[in-house]
């Protein structure tokens, strides 16, 4: 028999978010991997495990067009991670009840949205935005906690 393939660490899922992610900035302007950093870390201090945590890290990738759906599937990542990023991954067009009840239906998701959502709506973060994008993002976060909590 085949060994299984040796997955990726979570350090590199990291190095791989980083640099897919390198010439991003936020709505704030800040490096988008401080992002990406603060979920990651909002998903371990929640008690996520490893698989949600590398999800965390890579939550953006495909939606930003950063890393390709194909790199995902071809990944050494396990089918969770996998699933946790698509199903946070929004689609075009796609109504924020459809998104709320993917992320619903997937296991470990919502731990992950809460940890983004969590981060997103830091009212630090949010005090830097013009007050029609602050208010705009605040009912945006509101709507998908309500959607998540259903």
């Amino acid at each position: 028999m085949d060994p299984s393939p040796q997955l990726l660490t979570l350090a590199e899922v990291e190095t791989v978010a980083r640099t897919a992610h390198a010439d991003q900035r936020d709505k704030a302007g800040r490096p988008y991997a401080e992002h990406l950093s603060a979920v990651a870390e909002g998903v371990r201090a929640r008690g996520g495990d490893d698989e949600q945590i590398a999800a965390a890290w890579l939550h953006d990738a495909v939606e930003d067009d950063a890393l390709t759906e194909r790199w995902l599937r071809e990944a050494a990542l396990t089918s969770r991670t996998k699933d946790i990023v698509l199903a946070l991954t929004k689609r075009a067009g796609e109504p924020p009840e459809a998104y709320a009840r993917r992320i619903l239906a997937t296991p470990g998701a919502r731990l992950v949205k809460e940890a983004d959502l969590a981060h997103n709506a830091d009212p630090d973060r949010l005090a830097v935005l013009d007050p029609t994008t602050r208010a705009r993002l605040t009912e945006k976060y509101t709507v998908m906690r309500a959607l998540l909590r259903r």
